[in-house]
């Protein structure tokens, strides 16, 4: 059957003279609404784990806008909690966790069957937002890449450079291997039971995937990747899946045909034009507005916003940003973007 959501139509291969369009973060801390439903859920995580508030906060943004789809509300950092890792939130500085350094550290972790009952409520968010969304719109799912995953779980935090985790990849890499296959088969597990919660696209967010070079970029960042999609496909034959190794550069080139990902979504660090020619040859693009033009507004944004939609009109787009809605953005920009896009 050919579908019918502009979205699935989109990762389905078909040019469409309007792209589908959401955001990533689109339920964030730049909508009013937002802030007051996460204070009073009381802190982040007990939002990620309120079935009902963070199903309320997914569904938002489209009250507002219209988007053509919802991605679930939640946290890559989910998963290593239900591995066993502990995790916390530091106000104004992000996340922290636990540290793994050494093949202990790996063993220690939680058996994978144990995971679900950590993860449970957010595949109960998945069910109350299948039943709830308009019904043009797409429900998106997601997980962390198991690269970006590991470097928190490795340095307790977010780092610049990602250092500690390449460090452990170079001094121990039995105990990094490990706990990448770890990480790896919980991805598969926990976006399994998205998909059968009631996702229709998962997509898999490797935020540094950019720090990875040359022979560990396919070690880290394309051969994980290919167990996930591999495995998901396997279970769940048909179900779209978007890839997203941010500020991968020339490692965007080929990455779908690689991997098996339906659409690679693509950062504001590559040309539009360009990754038209280079990465959209292979199939749908995801992207890739600057998040900036969300702050700043004005012609600009109108402009940016057409010249992304015309570069990837030759083929299969999702327009989106390059990354992350800020807090920092006016809600009124996005309805700018919107009418750009389809006015």
């Amino acid at each position: 059957m050919t579908p019918t959501k502009t979205i699935l139509r989109a990762l389905n291969g078909e040019v469409q003279a309007t792209p589908p369009v959401w955001m990533m973060r689109q339920a964030g801390r730049y909508l009013p609404e937002y802030r007051a439903t996460r204070e009073k859920a009381g802190d982040f995580l007990s939002l990620c784990y309120n079935p009902e508030l963070a199903a309320e906060v997914t569904l938002q943004p489209l009250r507002r806008y219209d988007f053509d789809a919802a991605i679930l509300f939640a946290d890559i950092l989910l998963v290593p909690q239900a591995l066993g890792a502990d995790l916390w939130f530091v106000t104004g500085e992000g996340p922290r966790l636990s540290t793994i350094t050494d093949m202990a550290g790996v063993e220690a972790l939680k058996p994978l069957d144990a995971i679900h009952e950590t993860l449970n409520p957010i595949y109960e968010t998945v069910k109350i937002l299948s039943g709830a969304l308009p019904a043009h719109t797409t429900l998106i799912g997601f997980a962390g890449a198991p690269w970006t995953v590991a470097t928190y779980m490795i340095a307790g935090r977010g780092t610049k450079d990602q250092g500690p985790a390449h460090k452990l990849m170079q001094e121990n890499p039995a105990a990094f291997d490990a706990l990448m296959a770890r990480i790896t088969a919980a991805t598969i597990e926990y976006l399994s039971a998205q998909i059968n919660a009631g996702a229709e696209v998962v997509k898999i967010f490797d935020s540094w995937a950019g720090s990875l070079k040359g022979a560990a970029f396919t070690k880290y960042a394309v051969a994980p990747t290919v167990e996930i999609i591999t495995a998901l496909k396997a279970r769940h034959p048909g179900i779209p899946i978007i890839a997203f190794p941010r500020e991968a550069g020339d490692g965007y080139i080929g990455f779908a045909r690689a991997t098996g990902a339906d659409c690679v979504a693509i950062d504001n660090s590559v040309d539009s034009e360009w990754a038209a020619a280079n990465v959209q040859v292979d199939g749908c693009v995801q992207g890739n507005l600057s998040p900036t033009h969300m702050v700043t507004g004005g012609a600009e944004l109108v402009s940016e916003t057409r010249r992304v939609v015309k570069a990837f009109s030759k083929g299969p787009h999702i327009f989106n940003l390059g990354h992350g809605i800020t807090p920092d953005a006016d809600p009124d920009n996005v309805s700018r973007m919107i009418e750009a896009i389809r006015g």
